[in-house]
């Protein structure tokens, strides 16, 4: 009989069966408001574009001169598995052997599995430490500037990050909510890890219901949900500092600001001061002021200043606002703010960074540890910020800034990438495409043909979750689910873990790598860590065979005591935070010692460097998370394709914007500027702010010319337009959330999209 059985992904638990050829899923019972993205998984089982045998690019097989150049343009050869591990197996050795492991980037950045033991990125790390390590990347593009200037102003990020207020506390006590980068539901549909219950909305709704409001700072209207009624002030991309400076200064200027929480809590108000009032550079940061840069009047400022003033107000920043030039400053700034309100730790109220980014932030912590793979330790120093991937392969050897280092980029030979797509996740495509013609080697394991796919020399195909078993669970989701195998692998297709295992027996570290455990066998170990801990805790805690049967195990929560914040609050002598000065930075000594000149000792306000772009591409673009998927991953599934236009991703134009252009709904227009252009579907929408557009990330990039070196993507992934630079010396994180461009309507033929379809391959050459 064939029943539904439990399993779950990023953007939900649900259950699943196979009958007649295809895959029906249905969202767990218990979640009061399920995400669309499920109905995405059904194609997994029969998608032309799934990897069935492993393939090798003809150029790099044959020893072609310069083959390197052909990447993205190549035909690709079907091997079997035997001869894709001895070639995967000859090339590890080789580089290991001449160059060591400070050539070899273990990439697999991204979102691969929601199991904890078939996690692509645990899996590669664990292998390629177990070889003698590689060059790693650190921090993230979600959050990569708020990583680092977090821990120099109120500690470790993990002590702050999803911890500073719970939905539970908003619902009671939160007065006023004033989210900079708005908060969108469709952001909160997914987690790492998996989510059983999608809370945002009804937690918002039930706030509202109590009579709390919102104050959405967005250039888009829909960042916040309209059940709630948010008041939309709608900005100027980029210029949220301004605007907080604006907020600040009224608060000082009407004595509205707290004296006494800043003299308790914080140091180096002064400084900041100094510089908010214009004492030393003379320019005074009123409303006025900011009105002019953010495009918000100077007495809707004032009026917003005097209610935060007078509620209890919970700042959020959104992770977008910190995916931008000099992206530290509003993670800081808002910081500030809080702290000038003398509301932080307080509940309901204070500063919470990137409350509704992800579905299970602002949860209750567990009280039990999740099953863990270890991965063991990486004996290479060198690192690279996540998002300066294409840096360090086009300039090996050169120097760069981060965090108060000066480092250097290591000259890599191999790069093996695992459950990731560097090209939906990096900036430019163009400067990536000519990037990844820098390697010997790009070894890649993929379930699809995504672009990173059709840029390596080696591509092995990877089983996706539905089809091994494993273990779902995610921090602050109380549910662990038992992910049962819904379908057969397709085609040749191996888990991740069995492709590591046999390559590894090729280079004689099987025993390390596997620890002579099947996945089955690693599944109950895993869970032991758990099952000890509930134990030790007093809690139900079934064998492994039982949780495998039940299907599901709730584990145990930890009381809402508000919070390292709270604690600090309470007694900031005993519960110091873990900074230089034990308090909250407004003015770091630490920062102001590294001498950045893009990110001095205090937060401040610079001029966003579009430079010379601003009268050639007068629009604004928005590149934001998408709503049909999770980031570019299934971007082949139903619903995904169902949202887009003529076969292309939409992007909103604002009306006034469209007429002046002759846009109309439906157009396929050209988005362009001096890096590339894309093709997009026009929605005319007034939910857009005048001089703004909006276009989704996660489109599959196709370029028109594969071959050349500027092309266009004819689908619209909009990371053919950003720009790929750090946010500031201090973190490099990305800046991919927003450029410039200019649109006009397409004349002419449209090329067709092909991207799904299936490959096709050429035939091995005798030798």
């Amino acid at each position: 009989m064939n029943v539904f059985k439990p399993h779950s992904s990023h953007w939900g638990a649900f259950s699943g069966r196979f009958e007649d050829g295809k895959l029906e899923v249905r969202p767990h019972p218990d979640d009061p408001h399920p995400s669309p993205l499920l109905k995405n998984i059904p194609a997994i089982a029969d998608s032309p574009v799934r990897i069935r045998r492993p393939a090798v690019r003809r150029g790099w097989l044959e020893g072609a001169p310069g083959h390197e150049q052909k990447r993205g343009a190549d035909e690709f050869v079907e091997v079997s598995w035997a001869e894709a591990n001895e070639l995967v197996a000859r090339e590890l050795r080789r580089v290991y052997g001449e160059f060591g492991p400070r050539a070899v980037f273990g990439g697999s950045y991204g979102w691969s599995s929601a199991g904890r033991f078939h996690h692509a990125q645990s899996q590669i790390h664990r292998f390629l430490n177990v070889l003698g390590g590689y060059v790693k990347s650190v921090n993230t593009y979600s959050s990569g500037a708020a990583m680092v200037i977090i821990p120099h102003v109120l500690g470790p990020y993990d002590s702050f990050d999803r911890k500073s207020v719970t939905w539970d506390a908003i619902e009671r006590s939160t007065e006023l909510l004033v989210a900079f980068g708005g908060m969108a539901v469709k952001n909160t549909d997914v987690h790492g890890g998996g989510i059983s219950q999608h809370v945002v909305l009804p937690k918002l709704k039930g706030a509202s219901a109590r009579g709390a409001r919102f104050a959405l700072v967005s250039p888009l209207r829909d960042d916040f949900p309209d059940e709630v009624n948010a008041d939309w002030l709608a900005i100027i991309p980029g210029t949220d500092v301004a605007m907080m400076l604006g907020l600040a200064h009224v608060l000082v200027n009407e004595g509205l600001h707290d004296r006494d929480f800043l003299a308790r809590y914080t140091v180096g108000y002064d400084r900041f001061e100094d510089y908010l009032l214009g004492r030393n550079d003379g320019l005074p940061k009123t409303a006025e002021w900011a009105s002019d840069i953010c495009g918000i009047g100077a007495d809707v400022i004032s009026d917003l200043a005097r209610k935060m003033a007078r509620s209890r107000t919970l700042i959020t920043v959104s992770h977008s606002l910190q995916r931008a030039d000099y992206g530290e400053q509003p993670v800081w700034m808002g910081i500030v703010l809080a702290a000038m309100l003398g509301q932080i730790g307080l509940d309901g109220g204070g500063y919470s960074y990137s409350l509704g980014a992800l579905g299970n932030i602002g949860k209750k912590l567990l009280a039990a540890p999740l099953p863990t793979l270890n991965q063991f330790k990486n004996p290479v120093s060198d690192f690279i910020p996540v998002a300066r991937i294409a840096d360090m392969l086009l300039h090996p050897g050169d120097k760069f800034h981060y965090n108060g280092q000066a480092l250097h980029y290591p000259d890599i030979r191999l790069v093996y990438w695992a459950g990731g797509n560097p090209f939906h996740h990096h900036q430019d495509i163009n400067r990536l495409r000519r990037a990844f013609k820098r390697p010997e080697t790009i070894i890649v394991h993929e379930s699809a043909w995504t672009s990173t796919a059709r840029h390596a020399d080696i591509v092995l195909p990877a089983t996706t979750t539905i089809e091994r078993d494993d273990i779902g669970a995610a921090d602050r989701d109380p549910l662990i689910i038992a992910m049962k195998k819904l379908i057969e692998p397709v085609g040749q297709a191996r888990d991740d873990y069995d492709i590591f295992a046999e390559i590894s027996r090729h280079l004689g570290t099987f025993d390390a790598f596997t620890e002579n455990r099947t996945s089955r066998e690693w599944l109950a170990f895993l869970f032991e860590t758990t099952r000890t801990a509930l134990c030790a805790g007093g809690h139900d805690a079934p064998d492994f065979e039982t949780f495998w049967q039940n299907g599901e195990l709730r584990l145990p929560v930890k009381p809402d005591e508000g919070g390292p914040a709270n604690a600090f609050r309470q007694d900031p002598a005993a519960n110091p935070l873990q900074t230089p000065s034990g308090r909250i930075e407004i003015f770091s000594q630490v920062v102001e010692g590294f001498a950045y000149d893009d990110c001095g000792g205090h937060p401040q306000w610079y001029s966003p460097r579009f430079g010379v772009e601003d009268a050639r591409y007068p629009l604004h673009l928005v590149c934001n998370q998408p709503h049909q998927r999770l980031h570019s991953q299934l971007d082949y599934g139903d619903f995904s394709r169902s949202t887009k236009i003529k076969g292309r991703e939409p992007v909103r134009i604002n009306p006034a914007d469209a007429k002046a252009r002759g846009i109309s709904d439906g157009d396929i227009v050209t988005l362009s500027n001096s890096r590339g252009s894309c093709l997009a579907a026009a929605i005319i929408s007034p939910d857009v702010r005048p001089g703004v557009m909006q276009l989704a990330t996660g489109a599959w990039f196709e370029a028109d010319n594969p071959a050349a070196d500027m092309t266009m993507c004819i689908h619209g992934n909009p990371n053919i337009l950003t720009h790929d630079r750090g946010t500031s010396k201090l973190a490099q994180g990305s800046t991919g959330q927003l450029t410039r461009v200019e649109v006009q309507r397409f004349v002419g033929d449209v090329p067709p999209v092909r991207i799904f379809e299936a490959m096709t391959f050429a035939k091995k050459r005798q030798a």
